[in-house]
């Protein structure tokens, strides 16, 4: 799976996904708010549909907008019937550490099929009790961690030997990256997907020595006079 594009901006999914280097779309209210939805759950349900066409078969994640028992059992059921490819995204517990979530989650995936990620979660032990629960994704906030003075990196790699030796389903899914170089340490140390929005993975493609180096060698083709043939000439010569 490797990379998911945090955003709700159809222009970004459909950029990155010519180049052909994502596995998915991952969003939240926050996302979504920054884009400029409006109108509701109905702004998020138009939205949410176009961005699962687009990128289907990948997996898109979208998140419930409530912590109430009974809401989050209406909404995701709701939201997983607005695509197949939809992953709904439910918080480890509520705000004030209310115990409902996983019970829900725990139902939703083992009585009515909907994929889970589970999300907001700082520890190597949320993540494998919601492994434990049935989740399909565990959302590791790994930027959040670092920035509380932990490495999350050592999360990653205790969670991710928890998952294999226990044959848990789980994909563990690193989010709130913080520089480009998170993409690659924290996939290395077994993350199975890392979040990351459009700008880091332009980070991750251009280098400034990359640049040089391109532009040396324009410069050196102009000079020698290296042009490429027309297309005709190159099919006389039995090159095209």
């Amino acid at each position: 799976m490797a990379i998911f594009l945090d955003t709700g901006k159809i222009s970004d999914i459909e950029k990155y996904l010519k180049m052909g280097i994502i596995r998915g779309v991952t969003t939240n209210p926050t996302i979504l708010l920054k884009e400029g939805i409006t109108g509701g759950m109905k702004g998020i349900k138009d939205r949410t549909i176009k961005i699962a066409e687009l990128i289907d078969p990948y997996p898109l994640s979208v998140e419930v907008t409530t912590n109430d028992r009974e809401g989050m059992f209406r909404q995701a059921k709701d939201i997983a019937r607005w695509a197949k490819n939809i992953v709904v995204k439910i918080t480890i517990h509520g705000p004030k550490g209310e115990l409902d979530n996983l019970e829900v989650v725990h139902e939703l995936e083992t009585k009515h099929d909907i994929r889970i990620n589970v999300t907001a979660m700082m520890s190597a032990q949320q993540c494998f009790l919601a492994a434990m629960a049935g989740a399909s994704y565990v959302s590791l906030l790994g930027g959040r961690v670092n920035n509380m003075g932990y490495n999350v990196i050592e999360d990653i790699k205790c969670l991710r030997s928890l998952l294999d030796t226990y044959k848990l389903k789980a994909q563990i899914i690193l989010a709130s990256t913080r520089e480009v170089l998170n993409v690659i340490e924290w996939l290395r140390a077994g993350a199975h997907i890392v979040t990351v929005v459009p700008s880091f993975l332009d980070g991750m493609i251009i280098h400034p020595y990359s640049k040089e180096t391109v532009q040396m060698f324009l410069d050196d083709a102009a000079r020698g006079e290296i042009k490429a043939e027309p297309l005709a000439v190159a099919r006389k010569k039995g090159k095209a």
